[in-house]
């Protein structure tokens, strides 16, 4: 059997080894394994020169057992159908992992944001809204930020739902600034979160993360976050990160602001002074003792496997391992954290602002800090007790665990 490429074809496939273990009804399994909504819309789009351009976008709601679907929006110019059915059911699992009353939806426009103005931007995100509005709402389907979605996007499209709706709606997206209905710990929610699995992980294999090193490859928002928290929350050293042009190493260990600083200026973290030059592949292949593939799928296959090193592997991205990647670790004895567990902190952010819109009410940063630090350290040991309990890796666990959740709501709700 060959590495699955596509990426809904391997979120399927990660369903499928669930299917085994649970020993599902094949009509059960149906359900499961395909969307319940899909929405293909074309977004027309006056640009600066006076053209119209038509943007196609997506809206897919994959299951709302466990309540209004949650998932983000997606800028990206290779951006498609099956990558955003896969992110939908990603989300679905990762949502019942850490036990929100949510479902799983995922959003995604096919564009550059890089070729366009700051207007044809808001033009494009207020033409989504037009677009999807219908479908979604903020107890219906709550979008929020992805790849090259920020926080002003969101609240253009949350002002833009709240014009068609005729009144204020700040819950209908989340992500959104401070000020127009945000929360407070979003920026750094997904890194964050998964640095408190890191260190359930750690204290379990009796890791000092005090004398850990990391390597992180994607020196993006995730990336960078994480790099900072494992220093400063943990004292850890940071060896080596990377981004899409090449990365650095460092055997003294990395500033990760000094590094951020280069990127903004050169647009990458290659060439900073002092490092060695390392590649993405040779990267997650160095010997350290946590590994955070922070960027995008497929990067760990069976054919890089047997070379991975680190005691840890943190997925910071979603689907970063291939599942006959997942056989290899799991048999080589590294710990791995899976996507939908390991930065399942946005999303559970993102619910805490939508809980602080219902009420009109804002959390403290500290209290934001300890619901997150709870709900992901919950989720860690619910995987740990049922790998152990199935003899199962630990993304086969993960999946067990929220597949089972997403039955009951069904069955509760005489769907099955």
């Amino acid at each position: 059997m060959t590495d699955v490429q596509n990426p809904f074809e391997m979120a399927q496939c990660q369903l499928d080894g669930c299917a085994t273990i649970l020993e599902l009804d094949e009509e059960i399994h149906a359900v499961l394994r395909s969307p319940m909504r899909e929405l293909r819309v074309q977004i027309p789009v006056r640009m600066d020169d006076g053209a119209v351009k038509v943007f196609e976008g997506y809206r897919i709601q994959y299951n709302s057992a466990r309540g209004p679907t949650k998932g983000g929006i997606r800028f990206h110019p290779e951006e498609t159908i099956d990558t955003v059915r896969a992110l939908a059911a990603w989300m679905t699992w990762k949502c019942a992992l850490v036990d929100l009353p949510l479902g799983g939806a995922k959003g995604g426009v096919v564009c550059n944001t890089k070729n366009m103005s700051a207007g044809e931007l808001e033009r494009l995100s207020r033409g989504y809204i037009d677009a999807v509005w219908q479908f979604i709402g903020p107890d219906k389907d709550i979008p929020a930020p992805d790849v090259y979605t920020t926080p002003q996007v969101m609240a253009w499209m949350m002002d833009e739902y709240s014009k068609i709706a005729g009144k204020n709606q700040f819950g209908v997206v989340t992500g959104k600034p401070l000020s127009v209905g945000g929360s407070v710990g979003r920026a750094d929610a997904t890194a964050r979160g998964g640095m408190y699995v890191v260190r359930e992980a750690a204290e379990r294999l009796e890791i000092d993360l005090r004398d850990a090193t990391f390597a992180i490859q994607g020196y993006g928002n995730a990336g960078y976050y994480a790099a900072h928290l494992a220093r400063d929350l943990f004292g850890s050293k940071i060896v080596a990160v990377s981004d899409s042009r090449g990365g650095i190493y460092s055997s003294d260990g990395l500033d990760p602001f000094r590094i951020m600083e280069h990127k903004k200026e050169t647009t990458s973290v290659i060439e900073f002074p002092g490092t060695e030059p390392v590649s993405n592949e040779e990267l997650l292949e160095l010997d350290v003792d946590i590994l955070l593939p922070s960027a995008l799928e497929n990067v760990i296959t069976a054919a890089n496997a047997p070379n991975i090193k680190a005691a840890i592997v943190g997925e910071l991205a979603n689907g970063p391992t291939t599942p006959e990647a997942d056989d290899v670790l799991y048999e080589k004895g590294i710990h791995v954290l899976p996507d939908f567990l390991c930065n399942a902190g946005g999303v559970t952010i993102s619910y805490f602002e939508m809980v602080q819109n219902f009420s009109l009410f804002k959390w403290s940063e500290d209290e934001v800090d300890r619901r997150l630090a709870e709900k992901m350290t919950e989720a860690y040991h619910s995987v740990v007790e049922t790998s152990m309990k199935y003899g199962v890796n630990e993304r086969k666990a993960a999946y067990v665990v929220a597949v089972q959740r997403v039955i009951e709501a069904m069955k509760l709700r005489g769907w099955l």
